[in-house]
């Protein structure tokens, strides 16, 4: 319980009661006369017909241009009206060289080889410089084995070839005795007439058994002769393929050097690395005919793009264009159509019913900053007005059945315009007759 308590309220004084006073009597009311009427009706007049005729126009004037001043309005200006559309792309070089691992023609022809030296990426090359180099040990090793094939086929050659040198000298002995014994056979048989029946039959025998054997060594020396020469070929032939293979190979050492084949930029490419793509590095392995460096010229870039086939008529060589990087936003750079696609082809991740062609765009301004791969987009001036062409913003122009119109702001507020119109793009209109440059129209309707 509080220590303090509110005193109890004091009763109020009820007033006394008035009272009755009584009202004045009213004045007695007098009739008024006509004249007062008629100047209060002429007064009255006048003051309407001064409404209607001085204050209300002007009322109704200043409600009008206040009602108009609230509008935004713009001035029709004049200039040139470009039609243009935005393609997308990567850009790429147009003069490039790829650089692959060699395809090598020995043991090693299918097995991954390993890069010892690499140019470095992003830096100028010349033309014969050094690009990638491959190491070649192994193939190395091959070649000196095959240099010792080749030296032990020359000695067999040679060897074999002085053997058969010896054999022929031989032949030549028993073919020369053999015709010394027909000879002497023969002339044994002419002295029959002092022999005996059995003698000269002897004798002739003996002669004819010369012949016989010096003929069968006349037809075998030719036999040997082919045979030996035969022998020679095949080992001659054998020592060919020796030397041919190892020529191969020492053409394949000298493809472990791969050189630039023009001046350019060196761009490495992307190779799976685990699971992801990164770039190729020095150590890596790479297969015969996989490309893994790429010499690009820089001063021919472009930017390669899609369009539908539907729009392809509205684009031609030589059209004008305005190329946009995104690695580089504030950067705007002039080109120009080189190429359009004759063939439209589908997309990979596309319904096979759309189709899209080809489009390339060449940089006319050389940048430091333009390399391959980069995103960007290209706006492609596809047509153009007259310079002083007049133009109307689309969101003040009023079409209706067919017609344009604007609303051309006057003293009293707007009146609404026919007018023609020409070539349009997404944000104007080229009006050709019923508005000339100066005029205000009205900005939105």
């Amino acid at each position: 319980m509080s220590a303090y308590s509110n005193p109890a309220p004091s009763p109020v004084e009820q007033p006394n009661k008035l009272a009755p006073v009584a009202l004045p009597t009213p004045p007695e009311k007098k009739g008024r006369s006509w004249k007062g009427f008629v100047i209060a009706a002429l007064i009255a007049g006048g003051g309407w017909a001064a409404y209607e005729f001085g204050y209300k126009p002007s009322v109704a004037n200043q409600q009008a241009q206040a009602a108009a001043a609230a509008i935004p309005t713009i001035k029709v200006a004049t200039g040139s009206l470009e039609v243009r559309t935005r393609v997308a792309g990567g850009t790429a070089a147009r003069e490039y060289v790829n650089v692959t691992a060699p395809m090598i023609r020995g043991p090693e022809g299918n097995r991954p080889m390993v890069l010892l030296k690499l140019a470095p990426s992003g830096s100028m090359i010349k033309k014969g410089e050094l690009v990638a180099q491959i190491d070649g040990q192994s193939l190395q090793d091959h070649i000196d084995d095959v240099k010792d094939t080749v030296e032990t086929a020359e000695a067999d050659v040679r060897k074999r070839e002085a053997e058969l040198e010896i054999d022929w000298k031989n032949m030549q002995q028993t073919l020369a005795i053999a015709k010394a014994d027909y000879d002497k056979a023969r002339l044994d048989a002419r002295a029959s007439e002092v022999r005996t029946e059995v003698e000269r039959l002897l004798l002739q025998l003996t002669e004819e058994e010369a012949l016989a054997r010096y003929k069968q060594l006349q037809s075998d020396i030719e036999n040997t002769k082919k045979r030996n020469e035969s022998d020679i070929k095949i080992l001659k032939y054998t020592l060919e393929r020796h030397r041919r293979h190892l020529d191969r190979h020492a053409g394949d050492m000298k493809r472990f050097e791969i050189r630039a084949a023009i001046d350019g930029l060196v761009v490495y490419q992307s190779i799976w690395g685990g699971s992801s793509l990164r770039q190729i590095e020095v150590g890596d392995q790479v297969t015969p005919g996989q490309p893994f460096i790429k010499v690009v010229n820089p001063t021919s870039m472009m930017l390669d793009a899609r369009i539908n086939q539907a729009e392809s008529e509205r684009f031609q060589l030589n059209q004008a264009a305005v190329m946009r990087i995104d690695a580089f936003p504030g950067m705007t750079l002039k080109g120009h159509i080189f190429s359009i696609g004759a063939i439209a082809t589908g997309g990979r991740f596309q319904n096979y019913y759309i189709r899209n062609v080809p489009l390339r765009v060449a940089f006319d301004t050389v940048d430091p900053k333009l390399i391959p791969d980069l995103s960007g987009s290209a706006d492609i001036l596809l047509e153009a007005s007259e310079p002083n062409a007049v133009l109307v913003p689309l969101g003040a122009l009023e079409e209706k059945d067919g017609k344009s119109f604007v609303h051309a702001k006057t003293q009293n507020g707007f009146e609404r315009k026919e007018v023609k119109t020409g070539l349009r793009n997404d944000t104007h209109v080229s009006v050709t007759s019923g508005i000339t440059a100066g005029q205000e129209i009205r900005a939105i309707l």
